[in-house]
This record gives structure tokens, sequence and C-alpha cells, in this order.
């Protein structure tokens, strides 16, 4: 049985968003990652804010439909952005993720890089595939 902390379940395969990439290139990346969104990092890696599939829509029908032009990712992301240390439990996170807090957050060391990405979908499968 797996140690039930986040970084044993946590996604190392995420799309990695630049904030100087425009808001088309990085729906792509999330589509490619069949992610609900993803964190968006600087040059070394570290964690500066988080663009979701939401706010690619509006900035993506914006384009498709009024041909208006395209923003960057910094024009639209988030930096007020949860996330989870890579050693916490996948208790406490299941408990924070009930409720009305995000699906998904960043995982990141302790110099604030971002390792992984953890959704409720796999804090689920692993309470659920150490449970029965």
């Amino acid at each position: 049985m797996k140690e039930m902390i986040v970084k044993n379940f946590m996604d190392v395969n995420f799309a990695k968003i630049n904030m100087e990439m425009p808001v088309i290139t990085a729906s792509i990346e999330l589509i490619k990652k069949e992610a609900l969104g993803g964190p968006v990092v600087d040059i070394d890696n570290k964690l500066i804010g988080w663009i979701s599939e939401q706010e690619c829509l509006h900035v993506t029908t914006q384009f498709a439909y009024h041909n208006h032009s395209i923003s960057l990712v910094k024009d639209i992301m988030r930096t007020e952005v949860l996330s989870v240390q890579a050693d916490q439990t996948i208790f406490t996170l299941a408990e924070k993720m009930i409720g009305k807090q995000p699906k998904n957050y960043p995982v990141i060391n302790g110099e604030n890089k971002v390792i992984g990405v953890i959704s409720r979908r796999r804090v689920l499968k692993a309470l659920l595939d150490n449970n029965f």
C-alpha cells in the first residue's frame, strides 16, 4: 500500500503554463493534458498563478466569435492560488477539498516550485484504491 501522501498520487505530467503565453496556446496545453486548469510558473518553475479552462474559454470565445485580439495568460490568470505540499496527507487534502474549494491544486516543494498537480478525482481514487 502506498503511503497516503500527496506526492504518491499527484499528476507529474501536467500543463506548465507561462504568463507570457497567449491564452490560445495555454488552452491547447490544457487540452493536450486533459486538464481543467494548470499552474502558471516562472522561468524557475515557481508558482505565480493558475489558469482554468473557464478563463480560457471566455477569451477563446471572444477571439473566435468577435476576432478580438489575443490575450496573454498574465492578463487573466489568478494570482491568489491555494497550493499543497507534497508531504501533506491525502486525508487532510480531502477535507480541504470538500465544499466550494478548488477541484485542482498545484503541488509545491519547499522552494515554491511546482512538482505536480492533484485533483479531487485523484484524491478520491487514492482513498478508494487504498480502502477497497
